[in-house]
């Protein structure tokens, strides 16, 4: 038979309890309902500030009772698994993809419009690429491996996350899914590019076999089109691979 919890740590949960979840968790017998207040408020605005900053295009489109029952709900229902306040609007990424229950009121795109805004905060903050030593600038797209860039990310919606705003709220999901890479530049600036479906399966082909030369995966792209000439992707890829070397999303080619 499991053994209860110590009294301490029984106590610990009950305190998190009612800090996180004040309307159905009752305040500690011991603790003077004023000073469980100024907790519960520190918790909330401290995580709510974090929120805030994180997804300013998703606030912008919610009304404040919806915005803040949504951090609540987040505080309630979901476990972060990490204690870094940077961490934080991972982890709200997680809740409203992965926990949440749609609810009538939540917008369609949630989600997707709440990972796009991560994915812009992450790349900003994220560590510098490091040593570049076996990547050749200037290496034959063709002939060598494209090397991407590791602060840059190839994404795929079902809703055009990039154009949403406050005079542009679709209603349902896009006919086409929407390819973007959002990455981040050797001046520190964080951009997206919009892609087309054959630059969005260049660039997964080249990340999943490390060895294969930029030719080498326009041909297999051919393949899998049946395309009648082959030559015709080759050289209109070859014309992209040099688009994203301008970009920094292409860094250059292995140099061994």
């Amino acid at each position: 038979m499991q053994s209860p919890k110590p009294e301490f740590i029984d106590l610990q949960y009950r305190f998190a309890g009612t800090i996180r979840d004040p309307e159905h968790v009752a305040t500690l017998e011991d603790v003077e309902e004023r000073r469980m207040k100024i907790y519960r408020e520190l918790f909330y605005n401290n995580v709510a500030g974090f929120v805030n900053s994180g997804f300013p295009v998703l606030k912008s489109l919610c009304d404040d009772v919806y915005w803040q029952q949504l951090i609540r709900d987040f505080l309630v229902e979901f476990r972060c698994q990490t204690p870094y306040f940077l961490e934080i609007a991972h982890e709200f990424v997680s809740y409203v993809s992965e926990v949440r229950e749609p609810r009538s009121e939540d917008l369609p795109f949630l989600a997707a419009l709440a990972h796009y805004e991560w994915a812009e905060l992450a790349l900003d903050t994220a560590e510098d690429i490091g040593d570049l030593s076996e990547v050749d600038r200037e290496g034959d797209l063709l002939t060598g491996h494209p090397v991407q860039s590791p602060l840059a990310w190839s994404l795929m919606y079902e809703y055009p996350v990039h154009h949403i705003s406050e005079s542009f709220i679709p209603e349902a999901k896009s006919d086409t899914p929407t390819c973007l890479v959002v990455y981040r530049n050797n001046q520190d600036q964080v951009k997206f590019m919009e892609i087309n479906p054959l630059t969005a399966r260049l660039l997964h082909v080249l990340a999943e076999d490390t060895a294969l030369s930029g030719r080498d995966a326009l041909l297999q792209i051919a393949a899998e089109m049946a395309h009648p000439d082959p030559e015709v992707i080759v050289q209109g890829g070859l014309s992209i691979l040099e688009q994203l070397r301008q970009s920094e999303i292409i860094l250059g080619t292995n140099n061994n």
